[in-house]
């Protein structure tokens, strides 16, 4: 095959004067080709003349159409290959021929129904692209994948990255509010594919039935849920090379944290890098861009989303509320009573009548009970035994000492009536804290005799304390009123000297003695004369109670 260095040696050749003939001779060419060669300064490509004629498979043409035709609504990854075409025309019709002839004929019928595109054009502050890429991390306990929501806008690209627990409705509407106070904006439109988690079910065209809890995040941010056509994923475009970005180039190589708090600084971290680089064919970069953005862009509401997936649940006579196959515990009052299950991205809130009863974090092990003792403190007044042959309290962490209180208790006042008291100081703790109990009870097991109505004494005093309010002083007065009332108010409070009371004094009351009439003998009224001890007898008398008019 000639080459154009051969081109090259020919066409300089000649330019020294050789003829066609001495060329030909000296490079081993034809002469047709050394012409070839001084007309075209490069050999011309191999072309067909005339187009290849495809294989005649005659009555099997009719049979391949069908199965194409029914792969068009089969699964993508159900559907039928060249190789499994020709097998069935080789089974199930007799086709004798050779495989290549109906790969041909496939291929060909698969390019001309090749889909095109164009590039979309966004204005600024359009539409945010959402999904779900997902990378492997090291984490201390072992390698494991990882659900990550990026969120990326189609004008200015710049991205928002966030690692979640599962897929689950919660953990999307926690990943977008997260995405929006990154952003510091709302788009005016929101994309998505059609997961369950958003779109409860496809309807016709592009209309959607929305989950109640996506819609309520839509109603809160007034943004418009739109959703791409089913399997057509390159409608949103931006975030698909968003996803292969993540896994390349933000989780590559590996990342090794503690937990998922510091990955989510990495992607962090990564997402504001992302402000510094130029899109290929921008002149500006990303955070620049993103700047126009943020102009056209909708602010965000006063008051944050509630991203919570809400449910009501019964709690049931174990003081638990079911909640995705998790028993949460309950206060005993709430039993038997309808409870809202406040489900978060990291902890479970039940609220009844209004109020929040209790906190609990959240567990997505199936069977798992997440319970807090506090909440069956008041079981162990009917039922102590639950104290020892529960789970739930023999596992219960308490400070050292609770153990040397309840053995102080158990061998001063006997087993039974030992424990009685042991479980009215650990009911003390559905009040006050571990530690303040704790403090209590140090400050009681130094007693000859130790009693709950002492600790309850020691916490009750201590809350007297930390209630009442500390009195001022004249110079604290002073200064809190300024410099200019600081002098006048202190000439306005005197010293005052209260002496220390002598009871000799109330002794010598009691031995003072009255006319009955209440008139001396000299006449005199009112006029008290000390008198004399004079015995038993004036003792008696001077003992006695005054009349009402001395």
């Amino acid at each position: 095959m000639v080459k154009v260095d051969d081109y090259l040696q020919i066409r300089l050749l000649h330019r020294d004067g050789l003829s066609i003939r001495q060329i030909a001779r000296r490079l081993g060419h034809g002469r047709e080709t050394v012409k070839k060669a001084l007309v075209e300064p490069t050999p011309r490509p191999y072309t067909r003349t005339r187009p290849v004629a495809l294989p005649k498979l005659g009555a099997f043409v009719g049979h391949i159409e069908q199965i194409l035709r029914e792969d068009q609504t089969a699964p993508r990854k159900q559907r039928h290959t060249a190789t499994r075409i020709f097998q069935r025309l080789r089974d199930e019709h007799g086709y004798a021929g050779r495989y290549d002839q109906v790969r041909r004929y496939v291929a060909a019928k698969r390019k001309r129904e090749r889909e095109t595109y164009l590039l979309l054009d966004h204005p600024p502050a359009a539409r945010v692209e959402c999904d779900f890429g997902h990378i492997h991390v090291d984490f201390p306990d072992g390698r494991r994948p990882v659900p990550v929501l990026l969120a990326v806008w189609s004008y200015s690209h710049l991205p928002f990255a966030i690692a979640l627990p599962d897929e689950t409705t919660g953990s999307v509407l926690h990943g977008l509010t997260c995405a929006f106070e990154f952003f510091g904006c709302v788009p005016a439109e929101l994309w998505w594919d059609n997961p369950k988690t958003v779109a409860a079910a496809i309807l016709r065209g592009r209309d959607r039935q929305l989950n109640y809890h996506y819609a309520s995040l839509a109603s809160h941010y007034r943004v418009a849920p739109l959703f791409c056509m089913p399997a057509r994923g390159q409608e949103k475009g931006d975030v698909e090379r968003t996803v292969f970005a993540l896994e390349r180039r933000f989780a590559t190589p590996v990342p090794r944290v503690a937990d998922m708090d510091a990955l989510n600084r990495h992607l962090l971290r990564c997402c504001l890098e992302e402000r510094e680089r130029t899109v290929a064919g921008r002149s500006e970069t990303i955070g620049q861009m993103f700047e126009h953005e943020r102009r056209h862009a909708a602010a965000l509401p006063q008051r944050p989303f509630d991203a919570a997936v809400q449910q009501v649940r019964q709690a049931d006579k174990y003081q638990t509320v079911l909640f995705e196959g998790v028993r949460y515990s309950v206060p005993r009052r709430v039993a038997f009573e309808p409870v809202t299950v406040k489900a978060y991205v990291d902890r479970v809130v039940l609220v009844h009548k209004g109020q929040a009863v209790a906190t609990h974090r959240r567990s997505r092990t199936p069977g798992d009970q997440v319970l807090e003792p506090t909440h069956f403190l008041a079981a162990l007044d009917r039922k102590p035994a639950y104290l020892d042959h529960t789970r739930l309290f023999k596992e219960l962490k308490l400070p050292a000492a609770f153990a040397q209180l309840r053995d102080r208790l158990s061998k001063e006042m006997g087993e039974r009536t030992g424990t009685r008291h042991y479980i009215r100081v650990l009911q003390l703790l559905g009040r006050h804290g571990v530690a303040d109990v704790a403090r209590a009870i140090e400050a009681c097991l130094h007693r000859q005799a130790v009693r709950a109505e002492l600790v309850e004494q020691k916490l009750a005093l201590r809350d007297q304390h930390d209630s009442s309010p500390a009195l001022p002083t004249p110079a604290a007065a002073a200064a809190s009123a300024g410099p200019d009332a600081a002098a006048p108010a202190a000439k306005a409070i005197p010293h005052v000297h209260v002496p220390a009371p002598d009871l000799r004094r109330f002794d010598a009351l009691l031995s003072l003695s009255f006319h009955p009439e209440g008139e001396d003998d000299d006449g005199s009224h009112g006029d008290v004369v000390e008198a004399q001890p004079q015995g038993a007898e004036a003792a008696d008398d001077a003992g006695r109670a005054c009349p009402a008019g001395a």
